[in-house]
């Protein structure tokens, strides 16, 4: 059993935990990630490492709300147990000779993209950020961009808040302007990151997307996260939990993956609504 150390809401659908997992905090690096059950009877799901504090022997952990799982998940408080919190697994994001980055993220995908921005800048790297969300009341996490980032600009669909649009805005911006990434590490709805990439191909910047598809075992066992990669002319199978996950963004069949990933909504959609009358029925 692994205790919630503390509970935070940052915003009405997304939530902040830091769980006591301190040999999984002793290892876990930015980008990789852990799986949890809520209880014995619980769905595994993965989420990704958002920060640690190995001294505390903590692993924080950021989580929309979503689905059955995540909505229980969010009924536990501060003090109270969850079942099971494996990990790291996958593959941490490559840092190795990287002096100039921009970090695109989108929605809670930016609670995956804010520890890779703060690794860059521990490393010395100068970071540009870019965050988008739906609207205002969306927004997370600004206040720890704009610590580690040399320039960071906020976008939201609607104009509510900072710059309206989307982020390949700024982006195409920045690339039209002459700036020379040496990478671009885009973190957020699948539709978001094959835009990003679409944006950055004709000016031959490299582009690091993280996925996230549907995953069980979490040690490429299973075949659920499966992706297909266009690697030199060739058709390629990879698996998000073992080989990512972060991939180039260029080898991969972002429709195909989006198709995969609507497979199961309604089942999804059907097992929210269930949890959340259990959850009525008892209050």
């Amino acid at each position: 059993m692994y205790k919630i150390a503390a509970k935070k809401s940052l915003n009405p659908t997304v939530t902040q935990m830091e769980i006591e997992a301190p040999l999984v905090a002793a290892k876990a690096k930015p980008g990789q990630f852990i799986i949890l059950r809520v209880d014995e009877t619980g769905e595994r799901i993965p989420l990704t490492v958002a920060g640690t504090d190995k001294e505390a022997g903590t692993v924080k952990i950021i989580f929309q709300i979503v689905g059955a799982t995540t909505e229980k998940l969010n009924h536990k408080e501060a003090g109270e147990y969850i079942q099971d919190f494996v990990g790291p697994l996958g593959v941490a994001t490559h840092t190795d000779g990287i002096k100039k980055v921009c970090i695109v993220g989108g929605g809670v995908g930016c609670a995956i993209a804010m520890p890779v921005a703060q690794e860059f800048h521990r490393l010395g790297a100068e970071v540009t950020s870019i965050i988008g969300f739906r609207n205002k009341d969306l927004l997370i996490l600004e206040d720890e961009f704009r610590e580690c980032s040399d320039r960071l600009t906020v976008m939201t669909d609607d104009g509510s808040y900072a710059r309206e649009g989307n982020v390949t805005v700024p982006l195409k911006e920045y690339l039209d302007a002459g700036e020379k990434f040496d990478m671009i590490i885009t973190i957020g709805p699948l539709i978001m990151m094959k835009f990003v990439t679409l944006t950055a191909k004709p000016y031959g910047v490299p582009v690091t997307v993280s996925m996230n598809p549907i995953m069980i075992d979490g040690t490429g066992m299973c075949g659920g996260c499966r992706l297909t990669l266009n690697h030199n002319g060739e058709k390629v199978t990879k698996f998000a939990c073992v080989d990512g996950p972060d991939f180039n963004g260029y080898e991969v069949d972002f429709d195909e993956a989006m198709s995969r990933g609507r497979m199961y909504s309604d089942f999804e959609r059907h097992a929210y609504e269930e949890t959340c009358n259990l959850f009525r029925e008892v209050k």
